[in-house]
């Protein structure tokens, strides 16, 4: 069985256009595309179910959906160890994480207070938490450096592709059956269809075949993670790239609902919004592969310093949208288009340094402590975005300004990465 899906992965290749791809790198994109639908179900639908329809405060709703980046944690640094070890392996970590994933969407379709939005969001930080550095791990082992870009961004675009669909899906169910619980049953039926490609079409993968004499020790991984000066301030950068993007996903779909303007007494509908993701997330899809492959020839620094200035540009137009007495809905389909080529050049970049910067046996720890970045950025962009959405409006309108203000810092932290980094390949 695993033969034919990867001859079937192999033959839908596009050779004419596309590089030479690995054949589990589609099969396991099918699955993160199947995965990503249920995702894109409730991903920007959530906050409006629980602030609007459970009846919680947006800095509550913050609060507990940055709980998640807690346990998060835990499931990021046990994880890196598991897809690291000969004995477990990252299609392991994979199942296990699959499986946790669609307990905690069932949990949180059962949500009808704090609490158990709390409980769910833990389990769901969690399953996030192992899923991430063996995913990553999976695909860096699939690719090669002259084709590594790509390579994750093939994966990124599964990604897109399959969050697109699922937000249009969810405006179209909402419309018709107006009930929010089930776009979260949608998310655990997907993320079982994900465990089971999974189970079917990944195999260990070489790196996980290494002889236990040539495999350093957990601990000495750690420690030699922690002792990377590159890697600790690229780390530091994309703590920043994380608040942003978590943004996008709790903090925005709110605004627009409550806060944008669509009229003189409503902000934008359900639909609206659905519609409004749908474009950011098209054209990213149509955007991946070539801004991947323009910024190519860039360094991995100079890459990540555009998507930067892309991601302030975005954000002022997000205020531009809040405080403009006409064309909002513009001004925001603006801004959206802006952070989809912002994340697009972002995304391929961030992983293909960090899979550079890891020894190969200690690739699952590396991107253990990459993925740790996001769930500080959930747990710091989560609550201070609910925060700005519980204040008066003019504070919430100047909210999106900060974040322009903190991308120079980023672009200085970067030239300072960019030199260590060359001073690093000069030795």
């Amino acid at each position: 069985m695993t033969s034919k899906l990867m001859k079937l992965a192999s033959q839908s290749q596009l050779s004419s256009w596309l590089p030479s791809i690995h054949p589990q790198v589609w099969i396991f994109a099918i699955g993160r595309f199947l995965s990503e639908v249920g995702t894109g179900c409730t991903l920007f639908y959530a906050p409006i179910f629980f602030v609007n329809e459970v009846g919680l405060s947006a800095t509550s709703v913050g609060v507990a959906l940055g709980s998640a980046s807690i346990s998060g944690i835990v499931g990021r640094i046990v994880g890196g160890s598991l897809a690291d070890s000969e004995h477990w392996g990252r299609r392991r970590t994979l199942l296990l994480a699959t499986a946790i994933s669609a307990i905690a969407s069932l949990v949180l379709a059962a949500t009808n207070d704090f609490t158990i939005l709390v409980i769910g969001s833990l389990i769901s930080g969690l399953g996030i938490g192992f899923y991430w550095p063996a995913a990553e791990a999976v695909v860096a082992d699939a690719s090669q450096i002259d084709n590594r870009r790509e390579t994750f961004a093939i994966a990124r675009l599964a990604d897109n592709l399959g969050l697109a669909i699922g937000i249009m899906l969810a405006g179209f169910l909402i419309a018709v059956i107006g009930s929010y619980r089930w776009l979260f049953i949608i998310d655990a039926i997907s993320f079982l269809m994900f465990f089971g490609v999974v189970y079917v079409g990944i195999s260990k993968t070489e790196q996980q075949q290494i002889g236990e004499s040539e495999k350093t020790a957990h601990f000495a991984s750690w420690m030699a993670v922690l002792s990377d000066r590159g890697f600790l301030v690229y780390i530091a950068v994309n703590i920043f790239f994380t608040i942003y993007i978590s943004q996008i996903h709790s903090t925005l779909p709110l605004y627009f609902k409550n806060f944008v303007i669509k009229s003189t007494t409503e902000g934008f509908a359900q639909t609206i919004i659905s519609v409004l993701f749908a474009w950011h997330l098209v054209l990213a899809i149509i955007c991946q592969l070539p801004v991947t492959s323009f910024l190519k020839r860039c360094s991995h620094t100079l890459a990540l310093t555009v998507s930067a200035i892309l991601w302030g540009v975005g954000f002022g137009l997000i205020w531009v949208s809040g405080t403009a007495s006409s064309y909002n809905l513009a001004w925001v389909a603006l801004a959206l288009g802006v952070f989809a080529v912002a994340i697009v050049s972002y995304t391929p970049s961030a992983a293909s340094l960090v899979t550079e910067l890891a020894p190969e046996n200690q690739r699952g720890v590396y991107f253990s402590v990459n993925a740790v970045c996001w769930a500080i950025g959930s747990f710091i962009g989560h609550p201070l975005g609910g925060w700005a959405l519980d204040q008066p409006q003019i504070i919430t309108n100047t909210f999106w300004l900060g974040f322009p203000l903190s991308v120079l810092i980023v672009v200085v932290i970067l030239q300072y990465l960019n030199r260590i980094l060359a001073d690093t390949n000069s030795v």
